[in-house]
């Protein structure tokens, strides 16, 4: 050991801090309520060849695959001081199309090379595309807003506003998406800032010696988690509801190889690519893989480009967990992503019985609505990821209403989402006994019921309404979820994927999954 590990302590904690003060500021400077209120986006810093070095506490689903997105820009772009690259390609290391990445060389002093980039994503409420909120039951990616390949915003620090223009024109609410790209900018220019503050303090090869020194623990922490496991071939599947557009069930399967400090995660088996939305591109395969390795340590570390080098992952080139162009993606980011999580979790629970908790509500709920607001005479567009309950673990319950997994958001409150939309929140309540039943119970999901003041258009892409999550070690699965609209008074059924138009007093009633049950329930002493 050549570093002193106290003052890899301080740089570990130096890094973190800048990537959540760059959070702060976009949070404070953001137009939207899905990123002042709900906070959907992410900061991380990365170093001069584009290896992650530092992230804040921020959405495991963004994180994961930013990587590739900055990877995308250092390529197709010579990017010079003072620029700011623009991305939201899904095959191009993007998530979905409303996630837009800003990234922004740092070039110090007498440096011809950044010597870092900063980068933020952030979840827009609309990109354009065929339904308001960029969410729609899409067949191919076109339809799902403006594409945008790497291409600078901002050269030598000045906003391209031709190209500026050029967005605003697409989307249905040109305003608050402004103020949201200028918000990821700021963001940046904080981390740029505070960046160049430290290296003047410490000096450049230091701090560049204990980030490549972060990336190495990292990688050795990684690598004895792994080795933790006992060597072996792991198998686990599931699937989901369907695709949005065709019915029946949408198979992932995988298989999960041990060897020694390094670990194989292999999704032959699942299905193709499918017709609708649900098709996850390989940087959300990635993401989803990264999060469940780092959730079976038992002591918190960095997570940085050391974490990805003792994991290889193999997913077939057209399968739902590696899509390829023009497979429509806007679904496969939120929904896809969950059940990925599923999956691979109920291997590892074959491979360290008493490791892993039962399934959570494995869904995120989106509900996305769009229409005109007259008190403001303008266009609106609503969206929202919905909490579900947690699934009960070795010596604990689950949690309650609680955002799991791949999404780390919180919700709108309802004073947020009454002021800034014509929607009513009539009832927002804790789903009781939704969660299974075990040892440990599941924890519940919600209830979320929205009176529509006008007019509208609505979509939602959620899953386990058809197939419940699944208990462990004996536990039963939680109940499903359900979609109900309420129109003149008469309750109807919806499918767990739709995109219908709705009235001025019409009622939406989201109902979401529980967590499953860990453990087999004592009988009762009177049995």
């Amino acid at each position: 050991m050549n570093y002193d590990p106290i003052r890899l302590e301080v740089f570990r904690n130096l890094l973190r801090g800048i990537s959540e003060e760059m959070g702060v500021t976009l949070c404070r400077t953001a137009f939207s309520p899905n990123i002042k209120e709900r906070r959907d986006f992410s900061c991380a810093l990365f170093d001069g060849e584009g290896h992650i070095i530092a992230q804040a506490a921020h959405i495991p689903v963004h994180l994961g695959a930013m990587p590739m997105s900055v990877r995308h820009a250092i390529d197709n772009v010579d990017m010079a001081p003072g620029d700011g690259v623009l991305v939201n390609d899904p095959y191009g290391g993007g998530s979905h199309l409303p996630d837009i990445t800003l990234v922004t060389p740092v070039f110090l002093e007498g440096q011809s090379k950044p010597a870092f980039f900063t980068a933020n994503r952030a979840h827009h409420a609309d990109v354009g595309g065929m339904t308001p909120g960029s969410m729609p039951l899409s067949t191919e990616v076109f339809q799902e807003g403006i594409r945008i390949p790497p291409i600078r915003l901002i050269v030598d620090g000045q906003i391209q506003h031709d190209l500026l223009q050029l967005l605003l024109a697409n989307v249905r609410t040109p305003r608050e998406r402004e103020g949201d790209l200028t918000a990821q900018i700021a963001a940046n220019r904080t981390g740029e800032r505070r960046l160049r503050e430290t290296v003047a303090k410490y000096g450049l090869d230091e701090v560049l010696t204990y980030c490549t020194e972060l990336q190495a623990y990292s990688e050795r922490m990684t690598r004895h988690v792994i080795a933790d496991i006992p060597d072996g071939d792991y198998t686990f599947e599931d699937v989901m509801d369907n695709d949005g557009i065709l019915p029946g069930p949408v198979l992932i399967k995988v298989t999960i190889r041990v060897r020694g400090d390094e670990v194989e995660i292999d999704f032959t088996g699942s299905d193709a690519q499918v017709r609708g939305s649900v098709n996850a591109n390989f940087a959300i395969t990635m993401s989803a893989v990264y999060y469940c390795v780092r959730t079976l340590s038992k002591e918190p570390f960095p997570f940085n480009h050391g974490c990805l080098v003792p994991v290889n992952i193999k997913a077939e080139a057209g399968s739902v967990v590696n899509c390829e162009f023009p497979s429509a993606v806007a679904g496969g980011n939120v929904e896809t992503s969950q059940r990925i999580v599923d999956v691979v979790l109920g291997a590892f629970q074959r491979a360290v019985p008493g490791r892993v908790a039962a399934a959570c509500s494995g869904s995120m709920n989106n509900v996305t609505v769009g229409g005109f607001d007259p008190r403001r005479g303008e266009h609106y567009t609503y969206y929202e990821t919905i909490a579900g309950g947690t699934g009960g673990r070795p010596g604990l319950p689950g949690m309650h209403a609680t955002h799991s997994h791949m999404t780390n958001t919180l919700n709108t409150p309802i004073e947020a989402l009454e002021y800034a939309y014509p929607l009513r929140v009539s009832r927002y309540a804790i789903r009781r006994k939704s969660g299974g039943q075990g040892a440990y119970n599941g924890g519940d999901g919600v209830v979320r019921e929205l009176e529509f003041l006008g007019d509208a258009q609505v979509t939602r892409l959620s899953d386990r309404r058809e197939y419940p999550p699944y208990g462990l070690e004996g536990g039963e699965s939680a109940k499903t979820g359900e979609n109900l609209l309420i129109h003149n008074k008469r309750r109807r059924k919806l499918p767990s994927k739709f995109n219908m138009q709705v009235e001025a007093g019409d009622r939406l009633v989201i109902s979401t999954p529980g967590g499953g049950g860990y453990g087999s329930r004592e009988p009762d002493a009177e049995s």
